[in-house]
């Protein structure tokens, strides 16, 4: 299958950008997968730096490009929704942020970056390890690459205790698919052996993301322990066999 067709295949979110940002990013799983993804990225030296070179691939509304704007950086914002892009762009205009968002896909870089952020995308795409080597040739030597993605191996425990075992036993396949729903969830396992088989890449971080809050018995925790809940899931992302349970899988990888 050509790269042009494994484009057109790939999830957007055109149509449903309002609800995305209400669903994801005005709830606490948003906020926190967004307060863990800032954190780590700041322990590796990242963010207060002299200015990088950025691309924030698969962007969606752009929080992670203005965390990089905001911190001096020169960021591009990539997506395939038009829909997205345009809400991103207003929100930096509002923010008096300079990112320079266009609509595209992974095929269609051709810049090399000193950073490359690659996060909520994975589980969208046709070819996800095709991705991942896509985006290493635009790394600078020495560059990295941010990747997060939707972590099967938790979707598969938390539907076993809350009790979906017919949902398990079907391979986590429905009939009728939700929008927001990741298509295509990795386990972590092939995705680290496959990124292992990569010559001059390192894995220099990982970490679970949402090792806790997902899993919590009083959902209102979630909301009125958020402090607390926030700084244990910054102990526990990397600890196993924590980090393993965690929603979302953090990798930073550096090309050598």
């Amino acid at each position: 299958m050509t790269a042009k067709k494994n484009a057109q295949m790939d999830h957007g979110f055109d149509g449903i950008s309002d609800k995305f940002a209400k669903n994801i990013y005005g709830t606490t799983k948003g906020q926190l997968r967004h307060a863990l993804l800032c954190h780590h990225l700041s322990t590796l030296n990242l963010v207060n730096t002299p200015p990088k070179q950025i691309l924030d691939s698969g962007c969606g509304l752009g929080q992670m490009a203005e965390f990089f704007a905001d911190a001096g950086h020169h960021v591009e914002g990539m997506d395939i929704s038009s829909e997205s892009i345009a809400y991103a762009k207003q929100q930096a205009q509002d923010k008096h942020l300079s990112i320079d968002y266009s609509v595209g896909s992974l095929q269609s870089v051709t810049k090399q970056y000193d950073l490359i952020i690659n996060h909520a995308v994975l589980e969208w795409l046709q070819e996800p390890f095709a991705a991942i080597e896509l985006l290493l040739k635009q790394l600078v030597p020495g560059g990295h690459l941010s990747l997060s993605f939707f972590n099967k191996d938790a979707l598969t425990f938390g539907n076993l205790i809350y009790g979906n075992f017919d949902y398990v036993k079907k391979g986590l396949k429905v009939k009728k698919k939700v929008r927001l729903n990741p298509q295509q969830p990795l386990s972590v396992q092939p995705v680290l052996s496959f990124i292992n088989s990569l010559n001059n890449i390192e894995i220099i971080h990982q970490a679970g993301i949402r090792c806790i809050h997902d899993y919590m018995r009083d959902l209102s925790h979630q909301t009125t322990h958020y402090e607390a809940l926030l700084d244990a899931e910054i102990t526990y992302s990397t600890q196993p066999p924590y980090m393993w349970l965690g929603k979302y899988f953090h990798l930073v990888l550096r090309k050598v």
